[in-house]
């Protein structure tokens, strides 16, 4: 049986999680409908636009996305320490991007008075939409349903667009993260797509990439930090350029026309991840495969499912291809 979200979401552990979600009907998200004789591409921008609005309502970043022909991929990191940070009416002004709230709230985020018998249903309301602003269930809701509506729309039809819940699994360490966004960032050359990742189009991939032809990165993408953690903490503690060198080598060596290898600088990436050279091509074409749950080392597995009272054994076979024990 399907478990509730709340049961798979532990951020004491970790606040990345990869979700995906899926097209439930024939029709395709975007790409070639080859028996209707239809091209759906533009509404891959529709996905990315949203994507970008809502990264900027909620405190989720993100960390990696892939629009596919019939699937969405996203890694999403919660910032919970930015939602705690906003004032009452910030959380508001956020909430108020999305959704038009109550009278009460319009009136409070406006700077009018609210009377004292107000106070205690304001706080609720307040409390509330803290709590949905780093909530992956409610960011991947705001992302799937408008989407569907205009699909639907477009296509004259109604019912279900997505299936019914979105995939979510919790990586529990930087190991996870970085293999789970190479997983991601590589989806279009693996369906053959795409020849390169700068010419894999609506993915983060390509935006890095872009962005870092310019000495820059990505303003709506959560960012590379190096060993910078202190004066920048929300960030992936790698370099940017050791990144794009690694997925450029997979990427060489996934495509079956061209001649690809392992750089040195990369393998010294991947021994810094504690992942065997000769694991890392089969973690970055068949993740999906092989983590259906939690992605972590065997000691992180057992704490995550000790906080969400989950048995252990379920996820813990998957460990062997990940890190060096």
């Amino acid at each position: 049986m399907p478990r509730p979200r709340r049961t798979q979401i532990s951020v004491e552990d970790t606040p990345y999680y990869h979700c995906c979600s899926r097209v439930v009907r024939r029709a395709f998200l975007c790409g070639d409908d080859a028996y209707l004789g239809k091209n759906y591409d533009h509404r891959r921008s529709w996905v990315e636009s949203l994507l970008f609005e809502l990264e900027a309502v909620f405190a989720i970043d993100v960390a990696a996305f892939a629009v596919m022909s019939n699937h969405l991929h996203v890694v999403l990191r919660v910032d919970i320490d930015s939602a705690n940070r906003w004032t009452d009416r910030e959380v508001l002004e956020q909430w108020h991007k999305l959704f038009k709230g109550d009278g009460l709230t319009q009136k409070f985020a406006k700077g009018e008075l609210v009377e004292a018998h107000e106070v205690n249903r304001l706080r609720h309301s307040i409390a509330i939409y803290r709590s949905r602003l780093c909530d992956i269930s409610w960011f991947m809701r705001c992302l799937n349903e408008p989407i569907a509506r205009q699909a639907n729309q477009e296509d004259n039809c109604t019912g279900r667009f997505w299936e019914g819940r979105f995939k979510s699994q919790a990586l529990l360490d930087e190991a996870a993260v970085l293999t789970c966004m190479a997983y991601v960032d590589l989806n279009p050359i693996r369906a053959q797509i795409a020849d390169t990742p700068e010419q894999s189009d609506h993915t983060s991939i390509q935006l890095r990439i872009r962005a870092a032809l310019k000495g820059e990165q990505p303003k709506n993408l959560l960012p590379f930090i190096g060993n910078e953690r202190e004066n920048q903490p929300n960030g992936i503690a790698f370099l940017l350029s050791d990144y794009l060198e690694l997925v450029d080598d997979t990427g060489r060596i996934i495509r079956s026309d061209k001649r690809g290898a392992i750089s040195i600088n990369s393998a010294k990436l991947l021994t810094k991840l504690n992942i065997p050279k000769d694991n890392w091509l089969k973690l970055t074409t068949e993740f999906g495969k092989l983590f259906h749950g939690p992605v972590g080392t065997l000691q992180e597995l057992t704490d995550y499912c000790e906080h969400l009272e989950k048995r252990r054994r379920h996820f813990a076979a998957s460990c062997q291809h990940f890190h060096c024990n």
